[in-house]
């Protein structure tokens, strides 16, 4: 079956892990901060702190911006589970706010609507937004950053389909990797196996901002710090640590960053590959009536960690098992935060969120890698057209 995503491991990768372990450190080691400045470095960030996860990574950016109980983080309902669990993780409640329905990100302008309604009934207004970069496309962060400082909340990136994607502000301005923090307070990455690099597990939290990376740093390892600059006790000898704060064991090991040093050498191909298989997409089934494609607009430029087409809901299932049987490995991406179990019994409603509930109704993630060959993408293209009728 061609699967809807899939790593691609060169030989470079295997050696550059092997070395990991024919050397001393296979944990947290010198390759973790030499990944960490490295990526630094590709997206423009003063500050990178490797994790064993994306959800780690958003846990502890929600904590290290002080999210606790009583506080409101809100996000997109077309994401994976994490995007709005790690608000939950810290006690405190989590509210959505719908996607646009051609961009497939979070809309400025229904969370500016929610936020003038918010601040009007006297209601909570957020401590935090988590927008999510669907698919790999940046959300419209100048406006939401513009909404952050007329309303006050703080803005965590949720980047994790969106390494190598970029974007831009005002219009006289150059295109800057996701990540820079241009616009945000903490930008979070994954490297999954299916996302754009990949470190096996893994994730990476960014920010410009040097408190937040140390906080960050000590959340990672138990709250721990060996930096004696920051230790309160400063009579104490060479042996000495301390944990200032309640943290986590959320650490990468040496071989995994190994592996997403190795990787991040081939972004751009990765990036670009990408590319040129959503332009084949498009072009070869721009034509197919009641079949619509993400727009990307004039502010981004796409990583394609997804390609999502939407046909009506009609035929979706029957398309969605016609390319499955035909060993196409289409996927849905998202089912609704609102619409798991869980949140329903926190009383959430998609019904509420129309334009998540539509792309959920009516969206099919194509197969999209770096390593799909020519062939295999004018096969998923045959079947779609066969299958659209």
């Amino acid at each position: 079956m061609i699967p809807y995503g899939r790593q691609q491991i060169s030989e470079e990768d295997i050696r550059e892990v092997e070395s990991v372990l024919r050397s001393d450190f296979l944990t947290q080691g010198p390759v973790v901060p030499s990944f960490e400045e490295s990526f630094a470095t590709q997206v423009g960030a003063a500050h990178c702190v490797a994790v064993n996860s994306a959800t780690s990574a958003l846990h502890i950016a929600c904590l290290a911006l002080d999210v606790g109980p009583g506080d409101q983080v809100w996000t997109a309902p077309n994401s994976f589970v994490a995007s709005s669990n790690c608000a939950l993780y810290c006690g405190a409640s989590v509210d959505f706010v719908d996607i646009d329905r051609h961009t497939l990100c979070m809309s400025s302008e229904l969370l500016e609507r929610k936020l003038i309604e918010h601040r009007a009934s006297g209601k909570a207004l957020p401590k935090v937004v988590i927008p999510v970069h669907f698919a790999g496309q940046s959300c419209d962060m100048a406006e939401i950053a513009r909404l952050a400082r007329d309303y006050g909340f703080k803005i965590i990136e949720d980047a994790s389909h969106a390494t190598g994607a970029r974007y831009k502000g005002p219009s006289d301005q150059e295109f800057q990797p996701v990540g820079c923090c241009q616009f945000s307070d903490v930008c979070v990455f994954s490297f999954h196996p299916v996302k754009i690099i990949t470190t096996g597990e893994g994730g990476m939290a960014t920010t410009n901002s040097k408190p937040i990376a140390q906080r960050l740093q000590m959340l990672r390892t138990h709250g721990i710090t060996r930096d004696p600059e920051m230790f309160e006790d400063t009579s104490a000898g060479l042996w000495h640590y301390e944990m200032q704060s309640l943290g986590l064991n959320y650490r990468m090991t040496d071989i995994s960053a190994a592996l997403g040093l190795s990787q991040l050498r081939r972004l751009g191909d990765f990036v670009s590959e990408r590319q040129k298989i959503a332009a084949l997409y498009c072009n070869a089934l721009s034509d197919i009536e009641g079949l619509s494609f993400q727009l990307i607009p004039s502010y981004t430029q796409s990583a394609h960690h997804l390609f999502v087409v939407h046909v009506p809901s009609e035929v979706r299932r029957g398309m969605f098992e016609g390319l499955r049987s035909s060993g196409i490995g289409v996927n849905l991406h998202y089912i609704p935060i609102t619409e798991h179990p869980y949140y329903k019994r926190l009383g959430f409603r998609t019904s509420d969120f129309p334009n998540s509930a539509w792309h959920a109704a009516s969206a099919i993630s194509l197969p999209i890698f770096p390593s799909l060959e020519s062939s295999l993408v004018n096969a998923v293209i045959d079947r779609v057209r066969t299958l659209a009728g």
